[in-house]
């Protein structure tokens, strides 16, 4: 692998302006591509298999005359204060409202709240139901603005008038002021982990080419596909958080290997052949991560995983060929090439190089003692950023159990509000209180109940019933049985299809749609019908939002098994691969289950508790999205192994060629923290900046994704690693022999470059070559 990377690094650097010209074209066409393509069209989130999902099909094949799914909206009517909706103006006023959207652009039906009984019991509050002939994100603007206009009317009359439904629902657009934010922050961290403008620009440059391809395919594909905004504001945020680590990353390596003394050409197939080697093995765990998500069985879920594992393939393309192409025409500006030191110069490298350990001449060809123990106290490099990093190990590798126990500890505290998790789908109960759609479901609470705004829909099939003839006797007796049920407030009259071989009832619960009470109430209404389905031979399906929420809910903890065992089986298959050891890749599952735990813990306390909800701009506590756990989990699984790979590659390549485990750690934290630290911090400022977005699922991820971040780069990788490495010792890099013959050796740490490649003539901050004398191998 990394001779064959390091080929690719030298081919992208020789022919630069080619390779250069042809990512050129790719993104001139993907952005074409995008502008000619029609805009794609959001849909509306299903669960194949699950009983609300059938019922919904059910709906759309036998009532083909309306939508199932189709957009509604409600206007919420209240009177003045001493009134009531039913007095001779108000009514008036209200008949008037409705007379001016019955029979308008793409409405299906509007509902007389006279007529329908829609009006509560102390006559304050009524209500109208107004259906489209489509779904939400297909109303035209002219039928929203009616609707607007037709509340304005209203409340101009003296009425309070809200719109509740979601008929209102907007397609989020990305590119708000947080992300910028983000993206500036993120390059001056740049500037400052490789200290240089140009160095920084270079990686910028190359993550906003390899995003704005990825974001120009997705819109192309958009209508074939049928992928939503919010996979494009993924592929989003997932392409420029890696993009711009894998970028840093090689660029950190080339300045290195240039440091060293090697020629630009030779720098360039070096970084690439060893740090592009962590990054195509970092990238694939990514991808593996999001491409499982296709195991859920939820449509837009799998989607969403395509769009961001192809977002990621291109980041590790465009960091393999376009940034060693790029090094090609600003080389000395990355890392500018070693001058010759002049005499005053030599006797300081003499004096760096006695600090650092390095051998005199003579002295053998060890450049660290291995005679000393691990963690020893040799005076450290005069790189600010590296002495950090190596007194950090050091710290650690002193007192490795005391820090394993602390951050353990740590991690697991801040997890235990994850206990608490609750489940569903935003709603307009999750929308902020200025918003009209809030005020209307608050409205009709109070008027009408809190389990109004989430009611159920029984769908009674009697297509293969013996006794379909006498359809009103059946769906009377659907009927009673859901009355019987306890916590259900009312049961409406039955609507038949026209070959009144399909009954439709509404029951409406006493609690809100997102209680735990409503979730007992729907599985208790399946279980009493279930016996009416067996003395009458009809399907009755029980369906809705909220019990739509409960399946997708319940079916999401069903997968969730399943897929954590697939995909951590196949990364730590592919981790043992890369590091030909068995315990690094089982205590890199362990830390990702620890950094996932915490950020759990930190979304219950941010948007179920409130916890500095004020502080990140969330207006609304509730429940935690349905969809978040598994996607936040596939996500973080795959970053999370970015950085095991990153830092841990750099221990194994000083491991391989001598050193003890000890020393290895020390090196590994001296090299790559630094640079780990850096990508982290990007990373972190990048999914943050994308919780200033009105969206709940993009915000939800934002906090999510952040903090998983920061507790698996911090510590995670930063503390718990090189602890539990440390109690390890030798055994941490130990192979049993007969996966050892029968895993592919992909030589990540570049090991065989030392061979077939000439090395530089000073190499004085190398790792130490390979002991001629014998040392376990794996």
């Amino acid at each position: 692998m990394a001779t064959f990377l390091y080929r690719i690094g030298r081919w992208a650097f020789r022919r630069r302006r080619l390779v250069g010209g042809l990512w050129l074209g790719v993104l001139v066409l993907a952005i074409a591509a995008a502008g000619l393509a029609p805009e794609g069209k959001e849909e509306d989130l299903s669960m194949p298999g699950t009983e609300s999902q059938k019922a919904f099909d059910l709906l759309d094949e036998r009532f083909p005359q309306s939508n199932a799914q189709g957009a509604e909206a409600r206007l919420v009517f209240r009177a003045p204060d001493g009134q009531r909706v039913t007095a001779r103006e108000n009514k008036a006023t209200v008949e008037d409202t409705l007379g001016s959207l019955d029979g308008g652009d793409q409405v299906a039906s509007t509902t007389d709240p006279y007529e329908a009984g829609a009006v509560s019991e102390d006559g304050t509050i009524a209500y109208s139901t107004i259906t489209y002939t489509v779904g939400a994100v297909d109303l035209t603007e002219k039928a929203k603005s009616a609707l607007e206009d037709a509340a304005s009317r209203a409340r101009d009359a003296g009425l309070t008038v809200e719109i509740g439904g979601s008929a209102l629902d907007s397609e989020e657009e990305p590119g708000g002021t947080t992300e910028i934010i983000g993206v500036a922050v993120a390059a001056v961290v740049l500037v400052l982990a490789l200290g240089s403008l140009v160095a920084a620009g270079l990686s910028l440059l190359t993550a906003f080419v390899g995003v704005a391809i990825a974001f120009g395919l997705v819109s192309a594909l958009a209508v074939p596909l049928g992928l939503t905004s919010t996979v494009a504001i993924l592929a989003l945020m997932l392409g420029l958080a890696v993009g711009i680590d894998y970028a840093l990353f090689i660029t950190s390596r080339f300045r290195d290997e240039r440091a060293q003394g090697r020629e630009p050409e030779e720098a360039a197939g070096r970084a690439v052949g060893t740090a592009g080697s962590a990054v195509v093995f970092a990238g694939a765990t990514v991808f593996i991560a999001l491409v499982g998500l296709g195991v859920v069985g939820i449509p837009e879920l799998t989607k969403m995983g395509m769009g961001g594992a192809g977002a990621v393939a291109l980041a590790v393309l465009v960091a393999l060929t376009l940034v060693p192409a790029l090094f090609g025409f600003f080389g000395n500006g990355v890392s500018p090439a070693r001058a010759k030191p002049r005499a005053w110069g030599r006797i300081l490298a003499r004096a760096v190089r006695k600090a650092e350990g390095a051998p005199r001449r003579g002295a053998g060809n060890c450049a660290i003692s291995h005679d000393e123990p691990a963690g020893d106290r040799r005076p450290i490099a005069a790189d600010p950023a590296k002495r950090m990093g190596t007194r950090w190990a050091r710290f650690v590798l002193r007192r490795p159990a005391a820090v394993l126990l602390i951050a353990g500890l740590g991690l697991g505290a801040v997890a235990v509000p994850a206990l608490s998790l609750e489940l569903g789908l935003p709603g307009d109960e999750s929308k902020s209180v200025e918003t009209t759609q809030r005020r209307a479901y608050d409205l009709l609470s109070e008027g009408f109940g809190p389990g109004f705004n989430g009611p159920l829909t029984v769908v009674v099939d009697m297509s293969a019933s013996s006794e379909s003839g006498d359809s009103r006797a059946t769906t009377d007796l659907v009927a009673r049985t859901v009355r019987g049920v306890d916590g259900v407030a009312s049961v409406g009259d039955p609507v038949l299809s026209r070959t009144k071989d399909t009954a439709v009832l509404t029951a409406v619960p006493r609690t809100a749609p997102n209680s735990g009470e409503t979730k007992d109430l729907v599985h208790a209404i399946r279980g009493a019908v279930s016996g009416v389905e067996a003395d009458t031979g009809t399907g009755i399906l029980v369906t809705g939002t909220t019990a739509m929420n409960i399946d997708i809910s319940e079916a999401m903890s069903d997968a969730l098994i399943p897929y954590l065992t697939v995909v951590i089986g196949l990364a730590v298959l592919l981790l043992m691969v890369v590091f030909r050891s068995l315990l690094v890749p089982v205590k890199a599952a362990l830390g990702f289950l620890l950094s996932v735990g915490a950020a759990f813990g930190v979304l219950v306390a941010v948007f179920q508790w409130g916890w500095a909800a004020d502080l990140l701009g969330i207006e609304q506590t509730g429940p935690v999205m349905s969809l978040m756990p598994i996607l936040i989990i596939g996500i973080v699984f795959g970053l999370a192994m970015d950085y095991e790979v990153f830092l841990l590659t750099r221990m194994r390549e000083t491991y391989v060629h001598g050193a003890s485990p000890g020393e290895a750690i020390v090196n590994g934290f001296r090299h790559s923290g630094r640079v780990v630290a850096a990508a982290a911090i990007i990373m972190i400022s990048v999914f943050a900046g994308f919780i200033g977005m009105s969206s709940p699922t993009i915000q939800t991820m934002g906090v999510g994704l952040a903090a998983a971040v920061a507790f698996d780069a911090f510590v995670v990788r930063m503390a718990i690693v090189p602890a539990v490495l440390a109690l390890l010792g030798h055994r941490a890099w130990w192979l049993p022999p007969i996966l050892n013959r029968v895993l592919p050796n992909v030589d990540i740490e570049g090991e065989k470059l030392s061979t077939r490649v000439p090395a530089a003539a000073t190499v004085p901050d190398a790792a130490p070559p390979r002991l001629p004398v014998g040392r376990h191998r794996q």
